[in-house]
């Protein structure tokens, strides 16, 4: 899924990264949680209702999942269920994405400020990021806690530049979903894309650029080569 004409680089002053999908390969292991909380009640994850969860705040997906199925559950009932089936299966599918340990050096050599915004809780980020003592390679931190508006809005990209003293055109944002490549797009940040399978079938014509890893050279390059 890369771009069929490769942009010209732009020298940015921050990287920002959203989490799920993008740093770890969690968005595996939220499949099979979600496709096994449907199988419980005789319904399967469709790409529909996926594009309609990836992404979003965790009350904004179990919205979109009550809606689409008619389920009589509240939010509440769904996230807890959903938190105990996937705290169960992560240790045993929880991996880095490709090319993430050699982007953090690349970035920290070159000595740019990194944060990560991330629509998940910030007790579930902190615990992601301690399971790799990574918290501290970071300059700021945003949650869904943070910000009013979940992706696709812009709010949370636009608090980050906010955070990192920059402006949003100055920030390169590495997103693996639409909600999230668009709510980048709009704060007017450099946004490259990195699907994986689970969201390969969405719309990523609103990055500056669409990537296979982590370590793309293009990825490298606006960072200083």
């Amino acid at each position: 899924m890369l771009n069929s004409e490769t942009p010209d680089s732009p020298m940015v002053r921050a990287v920002v990264f959203d989490l799920d999908g993008l740093m770890f390969n969690t968005e595996e292991v939220f499949n099979l949680t979600g496709r096994e909380q449907l199988r419980r009640r005789g319904k399967e994850l469709c790409d529909d209702l996926l594009r309609q969860m990836m992404g979003r705040r965790a009350e904004e997906s179990f919205t979109a999942m009550i809606e689409f199925h008619g389920f009589q559950e509240t939010i509440e009932e769904l996230q807890a269920e959903s938190r105990e089936i996937f705290f169960r299966l992560l240790p045993d599918h929880l991996a880095p994405m490709p090319g993430l340990w050699e982007l953090l050096d690349h970035i920290e050599e070159h000595s740019l400020p990194k944060g990560v915004a991330t629509s998940s809780s910030r007790a579930y980020l902190e615990d992601l990021l301690g399971r790799y003592e990574l918290q501290p390679r970071f300059h700021t931190t945003l949650t869904a806690e943070d910000v009013h508006q979940g992706k696709p809005h812009p709010e949370i990209y636009l608090r980050a530049a906010e955070r990192l003293g920059i402006s949003p055109e100055e920030m390169l944002v590495l997103e693996d979903s639409e909600a999230g490549t668009r709510a980048a797009a709009a704060a007017n940040a450099v946004v490259v894309s990195i699907p994986h399978r689970h969201s390969s079938f969405q719309d990523f014509s609103a990055a500056t650029y669409v990537a296979s890893s982590l370590d793309d050279p293009w990825i490298l390059s606006c960072i200083g080569g």
